[in-house]
């Protein structure tokens, strides 16, 4: 007897091996799945101007990092004490207006010299829920704690979406015409927006990103991971949540990656997985007694195991 419906998922055409180099941007659900990546030593960075949410904001990030436009003094502003910019996380802010200027463009020329040289990058959509500052008429990534008497809270249409989403696969592609795409709908609810306006908000990403991914010419290098549809079906119990009950918690993680490597990692890493999992667990072993003979064997072995994959994975680092 069955009971849960699976999410049937495709294998992907252009499997991730040790070899590929990739970049994960987006919501907080793609430092999840990086720091996955992170743990099974693969080569992998993650959001590098910090969590993203909406698609607008992703785009103009990348037309900065492709045209390598970087940030000028009028592109930051000062409040609690603190230098921003509208269009980053605040993990970036600065209390110094120069160290947070030479924090973004370093982030743009690392990004883009990253982006060359990828061989895949993960995009992770949260919400079509947008605020504009009211001064500039900016859409902004991130408001900063700044009194929200300054921005319009906006809904994007799919219509905008879409072409935020295919401008932003053009702008990679002009860099890295060979890059391949792996696209998903972040499973965090976010309820602050309210139940309704959360469902609206996923589905006009959904109705977005479907309607770019099924364009004829794009189907070659341009794939949809369901991580929200596996959240919300496969794992439909508030067990699977996190204390909020809206964030998927480590249980549901875990499950969501071993499907991703089941369908997304090419088989012949998966061993090396194994091996990295072996010491990467060996690594974390605390010992009752550190100068114990027994420790000392258990400690050469692993530097052993180490080494034999350092020299197959030179790239790989513990």
């Amino acid at each position: 007897m069955q009971f849960r419906t699976q999410i049937p998922i495709s294998k992907s055409k252009s499997p991730i091996d040790y070899n590929s180099k990739v970049l994960s941007v987006g919501s907080c659900f793609a430092e999840n799945i990086a720091e996955k990546f992170d743990y099974f030593k693969f080569q992998n960075e993650t959001n590098p101007f910090g969590i993203i949410f909406n698609p607008v904001s992703i785009e103009k990030i990348f037309r900065r990092v492709c045209a390598l436009d970087f940030y000028q003094e009028k592109d930051v502003f000062f409040y609690n004490e603190r230098w921003h910019s509208y269009e980053v996380h605040s993990d970036l802010s600065n209390s110094g207006r120069q160290e947070l200027l030479e924090t973004l463009n370093k982030a743009i020329t690392e990004t883009n010299k990253q982006l060359k040289e990828a061989t895949h990058i993960i995009i992770t959509y949260g919400t079509s829920w947008i605020y504009r500052n009211l001064e500039s008429e900016e859409i902004v990534a991130n408001c900063h704690k700044v009194p929200q008497k300054q921005f319009s809270k906006e809904l994007l249409s799919t219509d905008i979406i879409q072409k935020s989403i295919q401008n932003t696969i053009d702008l990679i592609q002009t860099l890295n015409p060979n890059i391949n795409f792996i696209f998903t709908v972040s499973p965090v609810r976010h309820i602050k927006d309210g139940f309704v306006e959360n469902q609206l908000s996923k589905s006009h990403l959904f109705s977005a990103l479907h309607s770019v991914l099924n364009t004829e010419h794009l189907k070659l290098n341009t794939e949809y991971f369901p991580s929200y549809e596996i959240m919300m079906d496969e794992l439909r119990d508030y067990r699977f949540y996190s204390e909020d009950m809206l964030h998927p918690n480590q249980i549901a993680i875990d499950y969501i990656w071993k499907l991703f490597s089941e369908n997304y990692i090419a088989q012949e890493s998966i061993s090396i997985m194994q091996e990295v999992d072996e010491i990467q667990k060996s690594l974390r072993h605390r010992s009752f007694n550190p100068e114990s003979e027994q420790h000392q064997k258990f400690l050469a072995n692993l530097q052993k195991k180490i080494n034999l994959l350092g020299e197959k994975l030179p790239q790989i680092k513990f």
